[in-house]
């Protein structure tokens, strides 16, 4: 059985893995050279530091994905704003748990405060992403033609939005 759960110090060598596949095979980030488990252990860090959300998807004791929300922009007026990262074993893909994942992650960031929660998908043809999303009640947003020159081409980025909680209807504070 899958279960999703908050992320612990004993995850990072999986998270550190699982998005390294990604970094290096995939066009869902536009890093180029994979984070260190270190560079992984200062992001989740950061991410805890703030009381956001940062989870794993675990089966039988093996950590198949994460997810995390972080704010969009450090300003304070974007406070009640985030941005999503789901990144999935390239082994576990097709099996959902992307779909847990960011079921969980929207629950947990409205219980946060977060009004309105972004995905910021690179490359427009990341197909089970963008299908995730629209799933769980994402909209789209627009896409930003070539922002990012990975694998020898251009690559789009898609922008989706999920409205939480009262979202713009009430005052935040």
């Amino acid at each position: 059985m899958l279960i999703v759960r908050p992320s612990t110090d004993a995850d990072l060598p999986a998270i550190t893995a699982i998005y390294a596949h990604h970094v290096l095979n995939g066009t869902g980030t536009f890093e180029i050279d994979p984070p260190t488990a270190t560079d992984m252990a200062g992001r989740r860090a950061d991410v805890l530091a703030r009381g956001l959300p940062w989870l794993v998807a675990e089966q039988e004791g093996q950590v198949l994905g994460f997810a995390y929300a972080n704010w969009f922009k450090p300003r304070p007026a974007y406070r009640f704003s985030a941005e999503d990262s789901i990144y999935v074993a390239d082994s576990a893909r097709g099996m959902g748990v992307g779909r847990q994942l960011l079921a969980e992650l929207i629950a947990q960031a409205e219980a946060a405060g977060v009004r309105k929660l972004l995905a910021v998908i690179g490359d427009s043809a990341n197909a089970g992403s963008i299908g995730v999303h629209r799933a769980l009640g994402f909209t789209d947003v627009g896409v930003l033609r070539s922002m990012g020159w990975k694998f020898g081409a251009w690559r789009d980025i898609v922008l989706m939005e999920k409205t939480l909680g009262a979202g713009d209807t009430t005052s935040p504070e």
